[in-house]
């Protein structure tokens, strides 16, 4: 047994009755990768494989709340956000990050939740401004998926030269990095594009998985980078890793459901 406490991860995100995604997928990517699952609680949902069917916020001062009672008493080693539902909540998670001391020089992993596996949107405009000009810049990685980028962007990206064009202009925006995700195109593989500010870095490929149980791959992805990095792990080996991981979980699917099916994190013991 080691005598090394494990990395103290603080998820920020939405709950997910069925279990596949948000804050429940959080807790489960978080705990098979060695870290301690922290969480400040977004909004309320009723779902499961087949979509939502409800959903109750929570006010950005009692999320703040929450985040403050993990982060003054355990700290953390990284931080991860997912979805934060309207403006209010991001304007309100926003300032208290940037004031908070012991979120100080803490790496925050933003996944940039606007888009739905269906293709509706899940942030009003306004609330997209919000996050763009308040919680990005304090921002470690973005990790948006095409949909997104596209919406950050305000065009259509169709080609591997325009992703990385729109990826490093957020990346210098914002002076992070950015993880453009490929796992929404038509393509045999999936592939994802990481830049900095200063240009594009490295990407990542692989056969895409045919499998319609990839409830809640990014939620996944965006934890297991998160804990990977609160680890130790330089980032872009974090994000290698994390992609086995999350690729585990695919293809180990329990089967759930008769819609977009939870992933099987509980088989995933070791990368």
């Amino acid at each position: 047994m080691s005598d090394k406490p494990p990395p103290r991860i603080l998820s920020i995100a939405g709950s997910d009755s069925g279990g596949g995604a948000g804050i429940q997928a959080d807790i489960k990517t978080i705990t098979m990768l060695g870290g301690y699952a922290m969480t400040a609680i977004t909004a309320i949902t009723a779902q499961n494989s087949r979509g939502v069917q409800g959903i109750t916020p929570l006010s950005g001062d009692f999320v703040v709340e929450q985040i403050d009672s993990c982060l003054t008493d355990f700290g953390a080693d990284a931080i991860k956000i997912g979805m934060l539902h309207d403006a209010g909540i991001i304007a309100e998670v926003a300032k208290g990050l940037a004031t908070l001391p012991e979120a100080q020089g803490v790496p925050l992993i933003l996944d940039p939740v606007m888009v739905a596996t269906s293709g509706a949107r899940l942030l009003r405009e306004d609330a997209v401004e919000i996050m763009r000009e308040q919680l990005f810049p304090l921002a470690t990685l973005l990790t948006p998926n095409l949909p997104e980028l596209e919406i950050l962007a305000g065009q259509s990206l169709t080609d591997t030269g325009q992703i990385v064009e729109a990826s490093i202009a957020l990346a210098e925006a914002n002076d992070c990095h950015v993880l453009a995700k490929g796992g929404h195109t038509d393509d045999a593989r999936v592939i994802d594009i990481l830049c900095s500010p200063e240009g594009f870095l490295m990407q990542f490929d692989d056969a895409k998985i045919d499998s319609r149980h990839t409830h809640g791959t990014g939620c996944t992805l965006s934890a297991a980078i998160a804990t990977l990095v609160g680890h130790g792990q330089p980032l872009h080996h974090a994000i290698r890793l994390a992609r086995q991981f999350t690729r585990a979980a695919i293809e180990n699917a329990p089967g759930f459901g008769d819609g977009h099916g939870p992933m099987g994190h509980q088989a995933v013991r070791k990368l």
